[in-house]
């Protein structure tokens, strides 16, 4: 079959209304908030869009790769043009039509100087899913589909910072650690199998020298928590239990893969918090339902793909600390600035130099997950006020669940919970886990989850 040619019909299940709601959010955030925020910080300096500790060769370097790309320098090269010829054309102004979140603008620029001008946009990648069907309804691969057609979310792959945490958390949970567990909240040091000491820093100034729990942990994504818990747990271990989550690359096993280091693309990372959303049930994307010839014969049927990640125990333990994240975590801001009331689970993060900014939230019925940063890692804001995943990438996420639920025909409602047995509401309640963490349940950890 040709797909141009051949009359097929494709049935996707993408939902043009909440696609709308999706790149509206994308506009309305990036383009009218967070890109004039990083042109302001940009502006009069040298350096710009790249970071303030990036070398003068560093940049250049960068340049030089970003003009290989172009077709221009292909056609120069193929029509016998010299290193010298073509890097005298890049840098010779010429009429062109350059991208803008207001419109295209025709303006005279030289081919290098566009390059710069092009960077410094941040990008995004955006998609949300019904985590019981695997349908996906939302898709937004990129600002814009004419000038920057990278598919951020199955394409593209950036480091995950925090939002792998909760990853963590889990094989903490399968392996019979509570959530009302506690640590003395005190810098951790790690030595990894080759010896070498390892000291995550922390942003949180928090409770410094107290007793803290697991649960104050993953709410307030503190990382000497986290970095406690991989002492707890083995990272040969995590790893394994990262693939049935669906982060597909090959990852190192070393003990700092516990604060994100690992390279993932969006739609992984929607599949996996599908988990969470979904009783510790996984379930992959799915993009189309069926497909038909001219004549209307069913050519192709495809259907979800599930798998089952976390047991029962596990996954309302997740639950209920996914929860308090938003629920007075380091996603507060869902609440306090965006004055949604549904129950929902979710996870910030932000990488090192604030080079990438992640939400993923969830309801009962959709899982989102949004990146935004730099085309280049070197892209990015100075300041963590504006770099932080709770202000570059969860607003997206927001907006849009503000305009789903306003959206009556589509049958979200902020009053939807989640199924959770009376046993499971709260791990650390009077009379709960709490009377006993030391002596958690036998679970038979994640050996046997895997035999």
């Amino acid at each position: 079959y040709n797909l141009y040619t051949d009359g097929l019909k494709i049935y996707t299940t993408i939902d043009s209304r909440m696609q709308k709601y999706a790149e509206d959010a994308v506009r309305e955030h990036i383009g009218g908030y967070l890109q004039p925020a990083f042109f302001k910080e940009k502006r009069g300096k040298s350096y710009a869009p790249f970071s303030r500790d990036l070398r003068q060769g560093e940049v250049d370097t960068i340049f030089m790769h970003a003009m290989h790309q172009t077709d221009r320098y292909r056609a120069m090269k193929k029509a016998g043009a010299s290193e010298k010829e073509i890097k005298a054309a890049f840098n010779e102004p010429v009429e062109m039509r350059v991208f803008s979140w207001g419109g295209a603008i025709d303006t005279t620029m030289s081919p290098l100087d566009s390059i710069r001008y092009h960077k410094s946009f941040l990008r995004t990648g955006f998609m949300s899913m019904d985590p019981r069907t695997g349908h996906v309804k939302a898709y937004v691969g990129g600002i814009d589909y004419n000038d920057f057609q990278y598919d951020m979310v199955n394409g593209g792959r950036r480091q995950i910072g925090s939002t792998i945490k909760p990853y963590l958390y889990s094989l903490a949970m399968i392996e019979g650690i509570s959530p009302c567990d506690e640590m003395l909240h005190v810098q951790q040091r790690l030595t990894d199998e080759n010896g070498r000491l390892w000291e995550p820093r922390n942003s949180n100034k928090k409770r410094i020298g107290e007793m803290v729990s697991v649960q104050w942990g993953l709410q307030n994504s503190d990382n000497w928590v986290t970095a406690w818990l991989m002492s707890q747990l083995s990272p040969y271990t995590f790893v394994r239990l990262l693939h049935p989550f669906g982060l597909k690359n090959e990852m190192d096993p070393v003990v700092s893969i516990c604060l994100g280091t690992p390279d993932v693309s969006v739609g992984e990372m929607v599949s996996g918090y599908t988990t969470f959303a979904n009783k510790g049930i996984r379930v992959e994307p799915l993009y189309v339902t069926r497909i038909e010839d001219p004549y209307g014969n069913t050519i192709a049927n495809f259907n979800s793909q599930m798998s089952e990640v976390l047991t029962e125990d596990a996954s309302y333990k997740m639950l209920h600390m996914l929860k308090n994240v938003i629920d007075g975590g380091t996603g507060g801001r869902i609440r306090a600035r965006y004055g949604i009331k549904a129950p929902m689970g979710g996870k910030t993060g932000t990488t090192q130099n604030n080079s990438d900014g992640w939400f993923m939230g969830f309801t009962p019925s959709l899982v989102s997950g949004c990146w935004v940063g730099g085309e280049d890692r070197s892209i990015h804001f100075d300041r963590l006020a504006e770099g932080q995943g709770a202000s570059m990438a969860l607003p997206i996420y927001a907006l849009y669940m503000q305009k789903v639920y306003k959206d009556k025909t589509l049958g979200y409602s902020e009053d939807e919970t989640f199924e959770i047995p009376e046993k499971y509401a709260n791990p650390c309640s009077e009379g709960g886990e709490e009377d006993s963490p030391t002596t958690p349940p036998d679970t038979g950890g994640i050996d046997k989850m895997f035999e």
